[in-house]
């Protein structure tokens, strides 16, 4: 036990079962939803992390296979996006797929390219993959939640949109005029989470430098950059995803 933050063994297995349970309970008997998605998703958790753990030491030997893995990571992110805003089958997630990755990519893109750029963060694979890792995550959450929103309000106000193309306005326009108004909704887990950290909470990066043996300073520094980059990543992921909901039939 000497030397570990979270000790590996039956009791952990014991600890997540017993977590995955009183998700899934709570969500069935509180009729929130059903229960299958919570254990659904703490099982593939589990089965996922098992995975890149086992990989990561490849991958992080390797420049190209660190750079097949974030393009791995945007892919999957860019997919869930989509499934989230298109709300379909599989056909229509693909047809939502080129406007998620573009939010997402619009966001993260040059965010990574300015910080690795000027040599803020290092560009060395043990960095570049968590790091990425964040930043698509968060475009990702940003572009799920602005598109929903968007479509709802498209489809709850409908004879508002009718209405303004009646007055001549193009059928952009007339989403847009809907949509833009809701759609600072998708900022409010970022905002928070930045004017509330180191009050409130202490996020992913600054405990995951401490927990590296880093100084406080430095994991300080850390979250700081992570934060300000996030707030500017999911800015544009979510000016993007309602230009793009407008522009779609």
């Amino acid at each position: 036990m000497d030397g570990q933050n979270i000790v590996a063994g039956w009791p952990l297995a014991g600890v997540l079962a017993l977590l995955t349970a009183a998700g899934a309970l709570t969500v069935w008997l509180g009729r929130i939803d059903a229960w299958r998605p919570v254990a659904t998703a703490a099982v593939r958790a589990v089965v996922q992390l098992g995975a890149v753990s086992l990989l990561i030491t490849a991958v992080l030997a390797s420049g190209w296979l660190t750079g097949g893995f974030v393009l791995l990571m945007f892919g999957i992110a860019a997919y869930t996006s989509a499934g989230r805003v298109a709300r379909g089958g599989w056909r229509a997630t693909l047809r939502a797929l080129p406007g998620a990755a573009t939010s997402i990519a619009a966001g993260v893109g040059p965010v990574l390219a300015l910080l690795f750029g000027t040599g803020v963060v290092a560009a060395r694979p043990v960095v570049i993959i968590p790091i990425a890792g964040i930043f698509i995550g968060g475009a990702m959450m940003a572009t799920s939640l602005a598109g929903r929103r968007a479509r709802d309000e498209l489809s709850t106000r409908h004879g508002e949109v009718e209405a303004a193309l009646a007055l001549g306005l193009l059928g952009r326009d007339a989403a847009l005029l809907i949509t833009r108004p809701t759609a600072n909704q998708a900022l409010v887990p970022v905002l928070d989470q930045t004017r509330t950290v180191g009050l409130v909470t202490l996020p992913g990066a600054f405990v995951g430098v401490l927990l590296g043996g880093g100084d406080p300073i430095e994991a300080g520094v850390t979250q700081l950059v992570v934060l300000i980059s996030l707030l500017a990543i999911e800015a544009v992921a979510v000016l993007v995803t309602v230009e793009v909901v407008a522009r779609t039939p």
